[in-house]
């Protein structure tokens, strides 16, 4: 509990300040929950889902790996995606992202291997890896060139103990979108690791945690990761893309090209049953699949983007404009994260300290609230930004 995330303690002081203040007096930029409604589709395939349903063994156990029809339709979405013949034997269906990063880890794990990742980082990573046995090494972002990450300082952090290499782009919380280059750099390291190593050594994998691949603005384009390196892994989840975040539902693909693939396959099938996930929602399985060709309606996270720069540039707060995703992640006025937090919350504004996602002096906000909520702000920004200058 000591290391319980900052996301959570500022959730419980939104509902501190809503019963204090109401609900409609308070803005609340700390979750990245989805409030955009799902595709339009959703209910039809509800419909459908449910008439299966009654019949025997309509919401029963299903496969370990998952539905076989919806790892095959997976498997097909995600090998236009990447860009490599993914099949349905590549796949793991997972109880979200989260889901599948701890099965991997509980797969991989052993106590002392050590997990890298750009900072800043969603911080449930630490925890992820850390349940068995697993060290998180982050290694901070190039903020000054847009969060992109430090291959140099990434190459130097890596140690015989270094079993995975893990990035998150569209990034949470900075909307980073790493280049082509720079995740081609990032494979290569990987590779060049990898034939240190030499053969019966285990080896070092790249995991792209992908939730917020469909948010992308600007022309902005998230390069394919399985292509780069036999050992990628990818990771996601329809949370995001359709709104369906309580639904639960996220898999694991491993590169076709990856040596003893089908062992890491059948590893992670294994933990995804032993840690208590079973399957994962045969429900959400069944929707997702019907979905695959849907998305939210990114126009209106475009506009809130787009509303909460100009909020933010009034109030003279320097930031980067996010490329994806829904967050911003803005310099504190002073360099002082808690004091901007704490000068937010007197203005009945939440936000996430950026210590809290590894990387002090900035702070998180999440777009996944209305635009009458990011345009109410406005002003209690102005006057939070005002309060920290003051002589």
């Amino acid at each position: 509990m000591a290391g319980s995330s900052w996301i959570r303690k500022m959730f419980e002081k939104g509902l501190e300040l809503k019963r204090q203040h109401g609900v409609d007096a308070v803005c609340d930029f700390s979750l990245g929950n989805p409030d955009v409604p799902p595709p339009a589709k959703t209910k039809s395939a509800l419909e459908a889902i449910a008439a299966e349903a009654v019949k025997p063994l309509g919401l029963g156990y299903c496969p370990n790996a998952g539905i076989p029809a919806v790892r095959e339709a997976i498997a097909a979405y995600l090998a236009r995606q990447q860009q490599v013949p993914v099949a349905a034997s590549n796949v793991v269906m997972t109880v979200g992202a989260a889901g599948a990063l701890v099965s991997f880890f509980r797969a991989v794990i052993e106590p002392g291997d050590e997990v890298i990742c750009p900072s800043p980082y969603f911080v449930e990573y630490g925890s992820y890896c850390g349940h068995f046995g697993g060290v998180l090494k982050p290694v901070s972002s190039i903020a000054d060139e847009g969060f992109r990450p430090d291959i140099a300082a990434i190459e130097a952090a890596i140690t015989p103990k270094t079993r995975a290499l893990l990035v998150n782009s569209p990034n949470n919380p900075t909307g980073c979108i790493y280049s082509a280059e720079d995740v081609r750099q990032l494979a290569a390291l990987v590779d060049k690791t990898n034939a240190a190593r030499g053969e019966g050594v285990r080896p070092l994998f790249l995991l792209s945690d992908e939730p917020y691949r469909a948010f992308a603005y600007d022309g902005a384009t998230v390069p394919p990761m399985l292509p780069l390196t036999p050992y990628a892994v990818v990771l996601g989840s329809f949370s995001k893309t359709l709104s369906l975040a309580g639904e639960r539902i996220g898999y694991v693909a491993v590169n076709p090209a990856m040596p003893d693939g089908d062992t890491l396959v059948s590893a992670v099938t294994l933990t995804n049953r032993t840690l208590g996930f079973v399957n994962a929602p045969v429900i959400g399985q069944r929707l997702a699949t019907a979905l695959l060709d849907e998305t939210v309606d990114l126009e209106i996270y475009d506009r809130r983007r787009k509303l909460m720069a100009k909020v933010l540039s009034d109030a003279g707060i320097e930031f980067v404009m996010p490329r994806g995703a829904f967050y911003f992640f803005p310099k504190a006025p002073g360099g002082d994260d808690i004091a901007f937090v704490d000068a937010l919350q007197d203005e009945l504004i939440l936000a996430v300290p950026g210590r809290g996602f590894g990387m002090a002096g900035f702070v998180r906000l999440s777009c996944s609230v209305d635009e009458k909520i990011i345009a109410r702000s406005a002003e209690g920004f102005k006057r939070a930004v005002q309060r920290l200058r003051r002589p």
